[in-house]
This record gives structure tokens, C-alpha cells and sequence, in this order.
């Protein structure tokens, strides 16, 4: 049974959500209760185990959990197949942290795991919104923690000693979650002012070498009454400016920085996946689009480019980032693929494309100046949008002009204002 919701005034307890498996965590898990009670939150334990509970006491038990996934607790213990039963527990767990949401008894949520544990967690706040705090204290987080936290604020915590028992040292960081977790929880559930929340929103995508025509670009659209959210393409910003452009939270997209496609496609160190261009477009967003650093590929120190590409224009940018140029051939495959993405969109998008340069590396003088490859790419972006309602504006500018992004711009403002 799901508690019942606590009191919707300004003054009810902030909500946490801990969510974890009780079979083997549940002394913890009791533990983690006590402190954030003590904080002034009121708890909902959810257990996410597939085996009874030994130490506490859920409010929202395996059994519901495992049936909010369409399965069964007691066959997938019996099955004894534990990547399925993490797998099924985290659908379970996402959907049952959704419902609490939306039923708006949610202010935050902690857990705390190995491996498992945090599978299960990450997977299961990752459908909830931008804002609300999420909190995973892992044994995992001193490696690679972009399988947990991916294009979400997910917050993680190293353990520092595995979860097993309240002991001196995990007494002080689990305490320190807890005391982390209340605070956000805390802030999450007091009155906000809405001041500036009715302006539409639009998302930017922007890198160091096209950062003047970004804000530029933003300068204009504040002026014009929008707030404007810039996101860095680094990878990770790509898929979570793809991520909010689903989210139904967006007004438009002022794509001028689309570089995460040629890293997606040369092997560079900054893709943001195969999915990226296209989640306006499925969403029907008025979208305005650029070649924003398409003419470099991104690696790590000049040491890590890999062997094949050691022949290749290559450019230092700072001791931790080397820049490799597209050659005409990459330079057309990539009008190519963004030309398909872009003529597939069922919402209105214009291509503006900056004839003296892509890049403050690809002005004149510069060492990425490459017109041919250039205009390899432009060449290739024509030919797949020839016949489809996708607009294609070429100005005989550069992309870091401010005529250039006043334009696009002006142009993504009279999309909004048409759909609208």
C-alpha cells in the first residue's frame, strides 16, 4: 500500500523517496530512516530487493514494485537470473518514483547500493524532472559515472567503504547524504516565486569556437522576451538538450552548435550518440539550425589521438583537448546525416549556414580554414533537403558574426511566433 500523501500546505514535511534493496541493505536502509526523520522529512522506503526484507520495513514493498513492472517478485527471486531482476526492479522502481511525483508527494530521493543498487536507482529517477533532487551515495562513483548520472542532475556520492553495516566511516558519509538530501528536499518543497517562469523557454547549443555567436544569439532572444538555456556540446550537453527538447518544456531550439555529430561519426571523444538532431524535430519544435564547429573532432591530449589519424591536421587547443579537421569527405557525409535528420522533423526548421566559416578556427587566417571541405559539407546538406519543407539560408558570413546570429535568432523567434 502507498502511504497517504502528507499535507499539500507550505508547511508539510519535505517527501524522501529512499529507494533500495531491503534483502540485503535493510539495516541501512532502517538507519538512513531514523536520520532523515530526525531531519524533519517525512519517508517513503521503497524497497526495490526481490528477496523479504530483513531489517526494515517497507511503505512501498517488492511485490508492488516488481507488478509496476508488469513482473512477478517471487519469479524473478525464484529465477535466480540477477541482471533480470535489476533490470525489472528498475522499471518497476522508475514508474512507482513517477506516480509519486506526479501525485506530488515527492521532494527528493536518496539511495544508496554497489553496483546493483545503483543500476536500479539510476535507472529509476531518470524519468523524473530537472529539479528535483536526486541523490545516490555508490561504490561505483570514483570510476566512470556517466552510465548513472547520464543527461539528468543526479548527484553521487562515493561510499568510500562498501554499504555493508553502519560503521564509523560510512556512519559519516551516509550521515552527510542524509543531511545533503534533507536540505535539497527541504528547498524543493518551499513556495518558489514564479517571477520570469512565463517567458517561453529555448535551448542553445554552444562550444568555445562558436561561444560569440551564441551569446550574441541569446542577447537578442532575451530581448525578444525568451528565456534561453545554453547547453555546451560536449557531449553530454547535446544529450541533455535532446532530452529537454522532448520533455514538452521548450518553446524552440536554436541548434547553432551541432559538433557532436562529427565526434559521433570520426570516433571523437564528445558524441553525443546517433539520436542527437532529432529530438526537436520528432517534437515538432520550431527549430533553427547551424554548422557550428562540424570542421573538428575532439580528443583528449595529443597523445590519445588515436594512431590512424596521426597524419591529420591537428591543433592543441589546451593541454587536455586536441582538435582534429574534418576532411571534404567527413565534411560531406555530415551534411548528409544532418540533412536526413533534419528533412525528417514534423515541426517548421531552417538551416543557416555561414559561408566565411564554421568555427573561429575555420575563419580566414585561421588553421581550420578549409573552404572546400566547407562547402563539401553545404553541397551534401542541399542535396538532401532539396524537395523538403526544411528552409536553407546561406549568408556570406561568418558563423561568429553577430549579423549571423541576429538572424537566426530573429528567425527562431518568427517560427515560436507562427506556431503559437
Amino acid at each position: 500500500m502507498t502511504p497517504e500523501h502528507p499535507s499539500a500546505d507550505a508547511d508539510r514535511a519535505p517527501v524522501v523517496a529512499l529507494l533500495g534493496t531491503l534483502d540485503t541493505k535493510g539495516a541501512e536502509y532502517a538507519w538512513l530512516r531514523e536520520r532523515l526523520a530526525e531531519a524533519g522529512c517525512a519517508v517513503v522506503l521503497v524497497d526495490a530487493g526481490v528477496r523479504p526484507p530483513a531489517g526494515a520495513v517497507p511503505d512501498i514493498d517488492r511485490a508492488a514494485v516488481a507488478a509496476a513492472a508488469g513482473a512477478d517478485v517471487e519469479r524473478l527471486g525464484a529465477a535466480g537470473d540477477r541482471g533480470a531482476a535489476v533490470a525489472a526492479m528498475a522499471e518497476g522502481a522508475a514508474s512507482v518514483l513517477t506516480e509519486l511525483h506526479g501525485r506530488g508527494r515527492l521532494d527528493a530521493v536518496l539511495a544508496v547500493g554497489g553496483s546493483g543498487g545503483s543500476a536500479i536507482a539510476a535507472r529509476a529517477v531518470r524519468e523524473l524532472p530537472i529539479g528535483l533532487p536526486k541523490l545516490i551515495v555508490s561504490t561505483m562513483a570514483s570510476g566512470d559515472v556517466a552510465p548513472y548520472v547520464g543527461a539528468k542532475d543526479v548527484a553521487i556520492m562515493y561510499s568510500v567503504v562498501d554499504i555493508a553495516g553502519v560503521n564509523r566511516v560510512s556512519r559519516l558519509v551516509l550521515g552527510n547524504a542524509v543531511a545533503a538530501v534533507a536540505g535539497m528536499a527541504r528547498a524543493h518543497a518551499a513556495p518558489r516565486p514564479a517571477a520570469g517562469e512565463d517567458r517561453p523557454l529555448v535551448a542553445a547549443s554552444m562550444f568555445g569556437v562558436t561561444t560569440p555567436a551564441v551569446e550574441s544569439a541569446r542577447a537578442r532572444l532575451e530581448e525578444l522576451g525568451y528565456e534561453v538555456l545554453v547547453f555546451h556540446a560536449t557531449g553530454a550537453g547535446g544529450r541533455a538538450l535532446e532530452s529537454l527538447a522532448a520533455s514538452g518544456l521548450l518553446h524552440g531550439v536554436l541548434d547553432l552548435t551541432t559538433t557532436e555529430l562529427a565526434d559521433e561519426l570520426v570516433g571523437g571523444v564528445l558524441s553525443a550518440g546517433p539520436d542527437r538532431l532529432t529530438a526537436a524535430g520528432r517534437a515538432g519544435l520550431p527549430q533553427v539550425v547551424a554548422p557550428g564547429a562540424l570542421d573538428m573532432v575532439n580528443f583528449g591530449p595529443r597523445g590519445t589521438v588515436p594512431e590512424p589519424f596521426a597524419g591529420r591536421l591537428l591543433y592543441v587547443h589546451n593541454p587536455t583537448v586536441t582538435l582534429m579537421r574534418t576532411t571534404a569527405a567527413e565534411m560531406a557525409e555530415l551534411g548528409r546525416l544532418a540533412g536526413a535528420k533534419l528533412r525528417a522533423a514534423t515541426g517548421p526548421t531552417s538551416v543557416f549556414w555561414p559561408r566565411r566559416g564554421v568555427s573561429a578556427l575555420d575563419a580566414d587566417g585561421q588553421p581550420f580554414q578549409d573552404r572546400a571541405a566547407d562547402d563539401a559539407c553545404f553541397a551534401a546538406l542541399s542535396e538532401e533537403l532539396a524537395g523538403s519543407p526544411v528552409e536553407l539560408v546561406p549568408l556570406d558570413l561568418h558563423i561568429n558574426d553577430q549579423r549571423f546570429a541576429a538572424a537566426m535568432a530573429d528567425r527562431l523567434h518568427a517560427l515560436i511566433g507562427a506556431e503559437r
